[in-house]
């Protein structure tokens, strides 16, 4: 092989290989994050049912580069719990198949049990925010015409057995939001219709 052309198919594969790490560090971010850098979950070993009283009204905050679902009385943060998001765990969802995690301000649409994941707590996305996101992201071109918005997004559990995907960051959804399978049958019973779930970058 010359020496010109060898250096073109050196410069190729270092190219390709890159392009390979980019593509996979979305997936490894949360696995580095949690491996390096100390992570507090706020009473994280306290039962919510002891921390509050049946029937009390709560609010959600998610933080999706934290990984963490937040559990709120007015301003009060009560307690915090580990979460893995969807393929794409950064950019804010504008179509059916794109694995992003929604952001934005939410209700609970529906809540019920689930065969697969435990519990399903079914947010309203989309929201009126969430398709005027939709369209101006078709009018800019950065998503397919025909692209649909998608739907079905929702706060749930892992398969049995699977809790170690949460411990070990992996962003297994296509873009729901999951927890331990204790963890999501310890918010459950205090969601509610009226339960104010905000997701954030």
């Amino acid at each position: 092989m010359k020496s010109k052309t060898k250096k073109q198919v050196l410069l190729l594969i270092g190219i390709l290989f890159s392009g390979i790490i980019l593509a996979k560090w979305q997936f490894v971010k949360p696995i580095i994050h949690k491996a390096f850098q100390p992570v507090s979950y706020k009473n994280k070993d306290i039962p919510l049912s002891n921390l509050l009283k049946k029937g009390t009204s709560i609010s959600i905050r998610i933080d999706k580069s934290d990984y963490q679902l937040h559990i709120y009385t007015s301003d009060t943060l009560v307690k915090s719990y580990p979460i893995v998001l969807g393929g794409n765990p950064i950019d804010d969802k504008l179509r059916e198949g794109d694995q992003c995690t929604p952001e934005g301000n939410f209700k609970m649409r529906s809540k019920y049990p689930h065969k697969s994941w435990s519990k399903f707590i079914w947010i309203n996305y989309p929201t009126a925010d969430s398709w005027k996101k939709h369209n101006k992201a078709k009018k800019e071109g950065r998503i397919p015409k025909n692209a649909s918005i998608g739907g079905q997004i929702g706060i749930h559990g892992v398969p049995q057995g699977t809790d170690y995907m949460i411990n070990a960051g992996v962003n297994w959804t296509l873009g729901c939001i999951s927890l331990t399978r204790k963890d999501i049958n310890e918010i459950y019973p205090f969601v509610t219709r009226q339960t104010p779930i905000n997701i954030q970058k």
